[in-house]
């Protein structure tokens, strides 16, 4: 999901499709029944409560049905989905503040990850969304390893074609698995830089993408001993560097020829000597998770890095949302209802919808448990109250 700058032009509008799957964010996790019980959730949607944590010390989250019971009335803001995370509400991290949903939880979820994200701020420039001192209509793009968001202008590369490559990681996660930078060079999308012998290095000007002079002589030579399948890989690079913004989805979820190295995937694609510049977020296929390789050594290498989760296909944003598109909310009519708004209106429209149908729940379940009448009287006044709940919270936002 890209999340643009909200303003008022025309331009900045979610399509039906971008709609449907932030409405799935919110359908994809139980708005009624705390999280927590179920331990570190594989993904959910989370919430952070600045009138509850303000402290960037002591980050926390909440998941969807806390956001709605316990801090209705609060400063809270979402944080899309966070992966194998446990609700933080009511534990030692919010003082004498207890959750409803589940009053007893252990003082500290060890295994939760935060980032500045709990603190409202972004990207490599440490920002806040939105920024209202940033001028620049820039989209936001998530990591799916740190989960962080980046503006497109602060991941060092050009951004390609959104269609074709649907997952990103950004430069510091790559240097933090260094081994996906193989995969990157066979599987991702360009620029591919060099195409080296696997026992010689040949220097290549990264700007233009060509190689020094003086080596021109020489690297042909070599190349004339190269194999068919490198000639073949050969041609594929001049054609990427010909048209570097975009590489055909058969290109990049093809395998090339393998050799044989022991089983091991990585090390037949290092053995090919593909390679491709260390710098930049790098963009990928949706497939690209089913290329790594899971053989114990890579395995370990994994869980060395703390990136396990690539091997599981259902751990990607995109599954969570087709998940909740099979959801009855996802296919709300509620979407033609907001083709008119900008980003912001339409999301505070989403999560004011999910709101009203918990309060006119828990409204019409008290009667019922009353055996009160629902009168014209009682309706107007269960309004007149979310109307002040909504005055409170919007006076608690501009504090």
């Amino acid at each position: 999901m890209a999340a643009d700058k909200a303003d008022a032009d025309t331009d900045d509008i979610f399509s039906n499709e971008e709609l449907e799957k932030a409405l799935c964010v919110l359908a994809g996790s139980d708005p009624e029944n705390c999280s927590y019980s179920r331990g570190y959730v594989k993904r959910q949607a989370v919430f952070a409560c600045y009138t509850c944590t303000p402290s960037a010390a002591e980050p926390a989250g909440v998941c969807l049905a806390c956001a709605n019971k316990c801090h209705d009335g609060h400063d809270i803001f979402e944080l899309y989905t966070k992966r194998n995370f446990r609700c933080d509400c009511g534990n030692r991290k919010f003082g004498n503040f207890q959750c409803q949903l589940i009053p007893t939880k252990d003082e500290e979820n060890v295994k939760n990850h935060y980032n500045h994200n709990f603190n409202g701020c972004y990207c490599t420039c440490d920002r806040p969304y939105p920024d209202t001192d940033d001028q620049e209509n820039d989209e936001m793009i998530q990591c799916v390893v740190c989960e962080d968001w980046f503006h497109t202008r602060h991941l060092g590369c050009a951004v390609v074609e959104p269609e074709e490559l649907q997952e990103m990681v950004c430069e510091a996660c790559m240097n933090k698995a260094p081994f996906l930078w193989t995969y990157a060079a066979h599987y991702a999308a360009p620029p591919v830089v060099s195409i080296a012998h696997p026992e010689e290095e040949v220097e290549v000007d990264v700007e233009g993408g060509s190689e020094k002079e003086g080596e021109t002589g020489s690297r042909q030579s070599e190349e004339e001993e190269l194999s068919t399948s490198t000639e073949h890989t050969k041609q594929e690079e001049s054609t990427n560097r010909s048209s570097p913004s975009k590489r055909s989805h058969e290109e990049m979820t093809s395998s090339p020829v393998a050799t044989k190295t022991g089983g091991c995937r990585l090390k037949e694609l290092q053995v090919q000597g593909l390679e491709r510049t260390r710098q930049g977020a790098v963009f990928w296929p949706y497939s690209w998770r089913s290329k790594l390789c899971t053989c114990t050594s890579c395995k370990r290498a994994y869980v060395a890095a703390e990136v396990q989760f690539l091997m599981d296909q259902s751990d990607t944003i995109l599954a969570y949302e087709n998940r909740g598109l099979d959801e009855p909310f996802g296919q709300h009519p509620l979407i033609a209802l907001t083709n008119s708004m900008n980003r912001i209106q339409q999301l505070e429209v989403i999560y004011g919808f999910n709101e009203l149908t918990t309060s006119i729940t828990a409204f019409l379940d008290q009667c019922v448990a009353e055996g009160k009448t629902v009168t014209v009287e009682s309706v107007h006044e269960f309004f007149e109250e979310l109307r002040a709940k909504k005055r409170r919270r919007t006076n608690a936002g501009y504090q």
